[in-house]
Formats: structure tokens, C-alpha cells, sequence
């Protein structure tokens, strides 16, 4: 681990369920030292099977690994001390209480920050620390409805649907990491910790990016489009013959391209599809003509005769199917822990002179009771 660029840090993470967990296993794989503080009943999503391996939720197993476990009952006195001793030598706070909580038992950022200087503080809630909102637990599917998401995700206005992984909440833990870096950069600086306060409902609001922007600048409130795209055609799901394929134009070039691959070389050159402008306005009638097109053949044949054109395009694929992609096997995203047995999703960053090489599996609850969490 002391090759990892983050060696030397220490992170106390009192979060527990997904977005706070996944900020500081983030930060553990990248080689800081992280203690994942608990109730002595445990993180709920122990609990959150199955499925399990070995008797261990998959879902704790997905955001936990990389870290040591140490049981506090912050409410009890001698608990209480030890945590402040531990957050002493810490140079990272995660939590997720709502607001108020830990204020009760003097552990929030103003209680802290005079005893604990250097201490980068990051709260992370359903709707920050100020707004009329504040109090209030936020969850994924919560935050998704409330934040826009839903709203332009789905067949159309009737049938608002959810985004299947959790987007808000491990949105919200990758937006905590960037937080914690900065704050750990400025310290370098003026030498003070500092408080980041993240909340699920502004980065869901923020990852509206684009459709956001298109609605501050236009005025028109966005509607679903199924898998379409708004401002780009086409860009979309396709059924063939047999199982269906995704076309992802983002050109000219790539349309007209298309266009000979679909046997309608014509196509580039009609006023009413020859630029993406165009063929945004005129969707109702190139989207059925791709479609038409498409059906007369299966996945595997168009597969193959787009193969070489230049065309953004690929299979739709479940997890069975994916497990087996090439461009997974070559990264290797599928992998273990270093027990052998324990499954692993590897980390997507991969660093040239300071690699992720390994991955401990997530701690059993209070498995570090022995450690010396004073040194």
C-alpha cells in the first residue's frame, strides 16, 4: 500500500449504505488508511441480501473493501472519548447523519474543527445543511424524482422510471472524493481542514448537465425520450431481426456513413437528414426509416457490416454477456479480492507509475478490535 498515492492518509468513515461508503472506499483503494467506524449492529447493508457471498450482503461488499472495522457507540462515554482520540490523528471525516445529529454529541464540523484543526470534515445528506430541506433523509430513488431525473427517464411523461444502479448516491460519493482532494490541496496551504458539505439532490441537479442547460437556456421543460437522445439523431436503441443494437451518431460523417452501411447512401445527401440539425427536426421520419432497415436483418449481420465503418454502434448486453466481453477480460474490470474468493468490480482508475494491484476484501464487523488505533 505505501506505493498508493494516497499512503499516509487517514480516514475515519462514520457513513453507512452507499455514497458515503463509496467515497471512502475510493479513497482506500487508492492507498489511504481507512476505518470504517460502526455501530456495534453494523452498517444496515450487512444486513441487505441476498444475494451474499459467504454469508456477506453483496451490496456491503460493493462499496466496503479497503478499509478497517472498529465498533463505537459514539452515545457512550468511553466510546465517545475514543472516537475524538481516533479523529485526533485522522486527516478525514466521512459521515451521513442528518443535520443536528452529531451536533448533539459535539461531533459536528464547528464542534470538532478547534479540537481537530487539520480535519477535512464531509457531510453528506439527502439535501445539504441549509434549505428548507435539510432535515430530511434522502434516498437514490427519492432524489431521482425530486431532483429531475425521473422525470426525463422513461418511454415517456406517464411512466416515469429510475435509473436500475443507484446514480444519485454514487454520483454523489465520486463529486465527496473530488471534495475531500481540494480540501486536502488547500490544506497544504493555510493548514486547516475544512467542511464539505455534499447532498444527493444538488449533484443529481448538476448531473442534469446538458438537458439542464438546455432548459435554462430555451425555457422547454425536457421530456422523456425513451433511450433517444434530445438534441442528437440518431442516437438510440434499434430492434433487428433478433436482439437489439445501439446506433450513437455523432456526426455527419458517421450519418452518412450510416446511410451506405443501411444500403440508403441517398440518405446523406437529403436536405431533411444531411446535417444532425435536420435530422433532429425531421426524427419522426429518419428514426422509422433506420428501423425499417434494421429489422431486415439480425443483430450478429449488422454487427458485423458496421464493424468497419466508423458508425459508434454496439450490442445491448446483459451481465451474463458482459462477463464475457473482450474489452472486459482485456481490462480485467471482473477480478477478486485479495482472499481469492471475494468477487471484485476493479477500480476504473488506473494509474501508470502508482497502480491499484490489489484489493482487500471488506472488513467483518469489528474485525480490527485488537489494532493499535492510537498510533
Amino acid at each position: 500500500m505505501s506505493s498508493l498515492p494516497l499512503a499516509g492518509l487517514r480516514v475515519v468513515d462514520l457513513s453507512r449504505v452507499l455514497a458515503g461508503p463509496y467515497a471512502a472506499q475510493i479513497l482506500g483503494d487508492l492507498g489511504a488508511d481507512v476505518i470504517k467506524v460502526e455501530h456495534p449492529r453494523g452498517d444496515d447493508t450487512r444486513r441487505w441480501g441476498p444475494p451474499d457471498h459467504d454469508g456477506v450482503a453483496a451490496y456491503y461488499l460493493s462499496a466496503n473493501r479497503n478499509k478497517r472495522s472498529r465498533l463505537l457507540d459514539f452515545t457512550r462515554p468511553d466510546d465517545h472519548a475514543a472516537l475524538l482520540r481516533l479523529l485526533s490523528r485522522a486527516d478525514v471525516l466521512i459521515e451521513n447523519f442528518k443535520p443536528g445529529d452529531l451536533a448533539r454529541h459535539q461531533l459536528d464540523f464547528p464542534s470538532l474543527h478547534p479540537r481537530c484543526p487539520r480535519l477535512v470534515y464531509c457531510s453528506i445528506t439527502g439535501f445539504g445543511h441549509t434549505g428548507p430541506l435539510a432535515p430530511r433523509a434522502g434516498y437514490d430513488a427519492l432524489i431521482q424524482a425530486m431532483a429531475g431525473l425521473m422525470s426525463v427517464t422513461g418511454p415517456d411523461p406517464e411512466h416515469p422510471t429510475k435509473v436500475g444502479v443507484a446514480v444519485a448516491d454514487l454520483s454523489t460519493g465520486l463529486y465527496a472524493v473530488i471534495a475531500i482532494l481540494a480540501a486536502l490541496r488547500e490544506r497544504e496551504r493555510s493548514g486547516l481542514g475544512q467542511h464539505c458539505d455534499l447532498a444527493l439532490f444538488d449533484v443529481q441537479v448538476a448531473g442534469l448537465a446538458n438537458l439542464g442547460m438546455n432548459f435554462l437556456c430555451s425555457g422547454e421543460v425536457p421530456r422523456p425520450l425513451g433511450d433517444a437522445h434530445p438534441t442528437i439523431v440518431p442516437y438510440q436503441s434499434f430492434a433487428t431481426a433478433d436482439r437489439p443494437l445501439v446506433i450513437a451518431v455523432g456526426n455527419d460523417p458517421q450519418f452518412a456513413a450510416l446511410a451506405r452501411a443501411l444500403g440508403e447512401p441517398g440518405w446523406a445527401g437529403d436536405p431533411r437528414f444531411a446535417s444532425n440539425p435536420a435530422r433532429v427536426r425531421h426524427r419522426e421520419l429518419l428514426v422509422p426509416a433506420i428501423q425499417a432497415r434494421l429489422s431486415l436483418g439480425t443483430r450478429a449481420h449488422w454487427l458485423a457490416r458496421l464493424a468497419d465503418t466508423g458508425v459508434p454502434h454496439g450490442p445491448i448486453q446483459n451481465l451474463g454477456e458482459l462477463a464475457h466481453d473482450p474489452q472486459l477480460l482485456a481490462r480485467g474490470l471482473f477480478t477478486a479480492m485479495d482472499d481469492a474468493s471475494t468477487p471484485c468490480l476493479r477500480s476504473p482508475i488506473h494509474l501508470s507509475r502508482t497502480p491499484i494491484a490489489s484489493y482487500r476484501r471488506p472488513p467483518a464487523l469489528g474485525e480490527h478490535a485488537g489494532a493499535d488505533w492510537d498510533e
